[in-house]
C-alpha cells in the first residue's frame, strides 16, 4: 500500500477544502471555534469545518496536537484514550492507530481507526497535520472496539501576522463512526465534539505556558 501517497492526497483533500468556502452551514459556535459542516463527497455522512485563534505561539499549539508517539494528545483530548504508531513510513509519514472511549452517554462505544498520517511545515510557518484511514497488517479489527474510519481530515496551524502569541487553528473532520448509530446521534456528536475539542486544547496550551 502506498501509505505516503495516501497521506499526501489527504494533505491535498484538506488543503482543496481550506481554499472551498462554498457550501459551509453553521452549527455551532462558541467563544473558542465556529463549527460549520457539508455533505462530504467521500462517505455519506458530512465534513465538518472548525476555525478558532487560540491564545499561543504556533509552535506550543502544534506541542499540543501533533500526531507522535508518546504526545500530548492523550492527556488532553477526551476523545483519544490511545495512541501509538504502528510504522514509520518516514519523517513525515506514519500509519498510527487511535482508540476511543465510549461517547454520548455511552450511545457511542469505544472505537479504533488506522490512519495514515502526514506532518507538514509551509514557507509561511504554517504546520499540518492530515490523515485518512488505511489498512495495516498489523491493525487487524480488535474484539472490543468498533472500527471507524477517517475520511481526509487535519488540522493547519496558521500564524498570525503581528501576533506572534496567537495561532489560528482551522481544523476539518470527516468520520464515519460505523456500527449502527442513529444520525440524529451522529449529527449531535460532532459539534459538540469539536467544540470541547477546541475547549480542551485552549485548556492543555495554557498549562504548557505555565
Amino acid at each position: 500500500m502506498d501509505y505516503a501517497g495516501l497521506a499526501e492526497a489527504a494533505a491535498a483533500k484538506i488543503g482543496q477544502y481550506r481554499q472551498d468556502p462554498g457550501g459551509w452551514r453553521g452549527c455551532r459556535s462558541t467563544s473558542e471555534v465556529v463549527v460549520s459542516w457539508r455533505p462530504s463527497a467521500e462517505f455519506s455522512g458530512n465534513v465538518y469545518r472548525a476555525e478558532g485563534t487560540v491564545a499561543a505561539r504556533p509552535e506550543d499549539v502544534w506541542e499540543c496536537i501533533k500526531p507522535v508517539a508518546g504526545g500530548l494528545r492523550t492527556k488532553w483530548d477526551q476523545n483519544v484514550k490511545d495512541f501509538e504508531v504502528v510504522e514509520a513510513v518516514s519523517d513525515a509519514v506514519s500509519v498510527c492507530r487511535t482508540t476511543t472511549p465510549s461517547a454520548f452517554m455511552r450511545i457511542i462505544s469505544p472505537r479504533e481507526f488506522v490512519d495514515v498520517v502526514l506532518m507538514k511545515q509551509y514557507e509561511d510557518g504554517t504546520m499540518l497535520s492530515a490523515a485518512t484511514n488505511v489498512e495495516h497488517p498489523q491493525c487487524p479489527p480488535q474484539p472490543n472496539f468498533v472500527r471507524g474510519l477517517n475520511y481526509p481530515c487535519g488540522c493547519f496551524c496558521i500564524p498570525l501576522p503581528g501576533e506572534p502569541d496567537k495561532t489560528q487553528l482551522l481544523s476539518f473532520f470527516q468520520t464515519d463512526l460505523g456500527g449502527y448509530l442513529p444520525q440524529t446521534v451522529v449529527d449531535s456528536f460532532f459539534p459538540a465534539s469539536i467544540a470541547g475539542f477546541y475547549s480542551n486544547l485552549t485548556k492543555a496550551v495554557k498549562t504548557l505556558k505555565a
